[in-house]
């Protein structure tokens, strides 16, 4: 067994060691309390550091539990420090499966591929340019319609989920946009949802709502036939939010970038350059995840909202828009577009929701 796991590269970590005296215990043990100790004050420094950055860790703070080693799985021994380990809520545990997901799929189609294939795509689609000839055709909000079959939050949404019907009807409806959810393992989407979309001849630009935390995925989004992609504030750091929109220019996507609260807005606002973005206030709060439509009143009346305003820049409602009545609410708060997904993709005749929702008949 030793030889096995010494010739797959692992010796380091799970080899088999003579037993170590009981003196030499005492100094090993001695030693594990004292590194515990440092590196729970490096990630609490950390911590401190992006704690007005980011709401949501990238990445378990003591490492993954368990890591392959050649033909066996090495367990890292987290003790007292378990607790701190596990997600706080559910957009940082989508966020910690990513990287899971990710290393995954470089497995299959390694960057270098994948970036070719989103180069040699078909023109993307003005997604921010639907959205502002929609409102002046209808007087409304453009809408970006989400192509959903579940949330962690409500189970399945749409038993009967098909992905190019539910786009067709939501094109016919008058929806500026479709939002396509490619998350699989929570939300029951996928990659392929985009690609079956494009391909069945729906003209809307599409919006891939993937939990993005590495260019790979941006690549994958217009490989697949994404036109736009949605970068979440508090899961990304200024800095990565500028490489990945850069990394989104290099291959003609649009960027929708959501906020939660004044303060991630006004982060945004000092991101190195919002050409070809949008900006997204999403009013479910992240601890709770209850929504609050005031939340999107609430910071667009803040001095960076305004500044949104001054700047010419779309802002999108998202979650909670239910009825015409609250259409009419973000659009007051000044809203240019709005996300909906429940509302519509649930009902029977996703055509009439759309038309119903914007006031169309």
């Amino acid at each position: 067994m030793a030889a096995a796991l010494s010739s797959a590269g692992c010796r380091p970590f799970c080899a088999a060691r003579q037993a170590p005296s009981s003196q030499q215990q005492r100094r090993l043990g001695a030693a594990a309390v004292v590194s515990r100790g440092s590196r729970r004050l490096a990630v609490m420094a950390a911590a401190a550091d992006t704690s007005k950055e980011v709401t949501i860790r990238r990445r378990p703070p003591h490492g993954v539990e368990a890591q392959n080693c050649g033909p066996v799985d090495f367990k890292v021994p987290l003790g007292d420090i378990a607790e701190e380990n596990k997600p706080r809520n559910i957009l940082e545990e989508i966020v910690w499966y990513k990287a899971v997901e990710i290393g995954r799929w470089r497995e299959k189609v390694p960057l270098a591929t994948l970036m070719g294939a989103a180069k040699a795509s078909p023109a993307p689609r003005d997604f921010i340019g639907a959205i502002k000839a929609a409102t002046q055709r209808t007087g409304k909000p453009g809408l970006i319609a989400e192509v959903k079959k579940a949330s962690p939050s409500k189970g399945v949404i749409q038993p009967n989920f098909d992905p190019v019907k539910i786009a067709q009807a939501y094109e016919r409806g008058g929806a500026a946009c479709l939002s396509v959810l490619t998350d699989s393992k929570f939300f029951q989407g996928g990659f392929e949802n985009l690609t079956a979309i494009r391909q069945a001849g729906v003209q809307c630009p599409l919006l891939c709502k993937e939990f993005i935390v590495e260019a790979y995925q941006v690549f994958k989004a217009r490989a697949s036939g994404a036109d736009a992609i949605l970068l979440i504030a508090a899961v990304l750091p200024n800095s990565d939010l500028n490489y990945l929109i850069k990394a989104a220019r290099s291959v003609g996507l649009q960027c929708l970038i959501e906020v939660h609260t004044v303060a991630e807005l006004e982060r945004m606002l000092r991101l190195d350059s919002l050409e070809g973005c949008m900006l997204g206030i999403n009013n479910r709060d992240l601890q709770t995840f209850k929504v609050d439509l005031d939340n999107t009143k609430q910071i667009m009346e803040s001095p960076a909202g305004q500044q949104v305003l001054q700047r010419g820049l779309i802002m999108a409602g998202e979650s909670g828009i239910f009825t015409p009545a609250d259409v009419a609410f973000v659009q007051s708060a000044g809203c240019g577009a709005i996300l909906v997904g429940e509302s519509i993709v649930k009902q029977g005749d996703p055509e009439a929701a759309v038309k119903t929702l914007l006031e169309l008949h």
